[in-house]
């Protein structure tokens, strides 16, 4: 198959390489896809007002790394991706979850190279990681998505409800869980909340997940090294009271997913259509922040709990 081949060949190219043609990648998708371009543009400019010229560069640049990285982080033998870490900050956040003997729910927002995240967060917490997983639009890739994924101690769970059971199931046996939290998830299960000043539909789950019992919540991203020579693991706990009814809860984990990724501007996943409108949505609750309702699919409004 042409997309395992080309994954295959591209794997076997030096890191560096790979990050200096997806630099030049983001840029080519960015000149001939003018709705990318509106999109990045005008998501970049809700979280830092009109961007500076040397911001918008990078962010369209760093597009096109996270892509062409994929080869090589899905491909490579697992030790040569972990030996990518150069240095971590924050780790004595999952330390002192570790110590507790409590469970610990990774967020990890679509910034710098989070395919790295999940593997070095097994590493860190020194136990088995299950993801929330959700098959890619092109399904050729699926195989080496899968291939990449599941290997050390790191596993996946569907995007569904039994998905979510199995993520239950591991906090409450105080495992590890690795979600996305920025994700626009399915109708029926999110809420509308803000997110960089403009409601986005937001998934439930990271928060349904983070009330199990005895659950400790990290944030982490992997931020990409210049020249290929690797990525820096940031850890670091929430900063909000999730508290009130379920969309302010789900506003206030925006608010922290905002807090890591200015953090990292550019390397944030501008072009992610963030803001999309999920199918069926009521009119008239997408009007308002905050009133959707939590229908109880795989956003989890059942079968999250304590």
């Amino acid at each position: 198959m042409l997309i395992d081949f080309l994954f295959r060949l591209l794997a076997r190219l030096p890191l560096a390489w790979l990050h200096c043609l997806g630099g030049w990648a983001g840029w080519l998708v960015y000149a001939c896809s003018p709705s990318y371009r509106r999109r990045l543009r005008a998501n970049l400019a809700l979280a830092v007002g009109e961007p500076p010229r040397a911001l918008l560069r990078q962010a369209i640049a760093e597009a096109g790394r996270q892509a062409l990285e994929l080869p090589w982080i899905w491909l490579r033998p697992l030790d040569a991706v972990l030996a990518k870490v150069r240095a971590v900050h924050g780790l004595e956040v999952v330390e002192a979850a570790r110590r507790e003997g409590a469970g610990i729910l990774f967020l990890a927002p679509h910034t710098g190279c989070f395919e790295v995240v999940g593997h070095y967060c097994t590493h860190a917490a020194g136990a088995p990681l299950v993801a929330l997983y959700r098959p890619p639009r092109y399904r050729p890739l699926e195989p080496l998505m899968r291939a990449g994924r599941v290997r050390g101690q790191m596993t996946i769970a569907p995007a569904d409800l039994a998905g979510v059971r199995q993520l239950l199931k591991t906090l409450r046996a105080r495992g590890t869980v690795g979600v996305l939290p920025d994700q626009t998830p399915r109708a029926g299960e999110g809420v509308w909340a803000d997110f960089f000043g403009r409601p986005a539909w937001t998934m439930t789950l990271g928060i349904r997940l983070s009330e199990v019992r005895d659950v400790r919540v990290i944030y982490t991203w992997a931020e990409r090294l210049p020249g290929g020579r690797g990525y820096i693991m940031h850890f670091a706990p929430p900063e909000e009271t999730y508290a009130g009814d379920l969309a302010e809860r789900c506003a206030a984990m925006n608010r922290d997913i905002e807090r890591v990724i200015r953090q990292c501007p550019q390397q944030y996943l501008w072009g992610y259509n963030r803001y999309k409108r999920p199918r069926r949505a009521d009119d008239e609750t997408a009007a308002r922040i905050g009133a959707a309702p939590d229908g109880g699919r795989a956003g989890g409004a059942r079968e999250a709990g304590k």
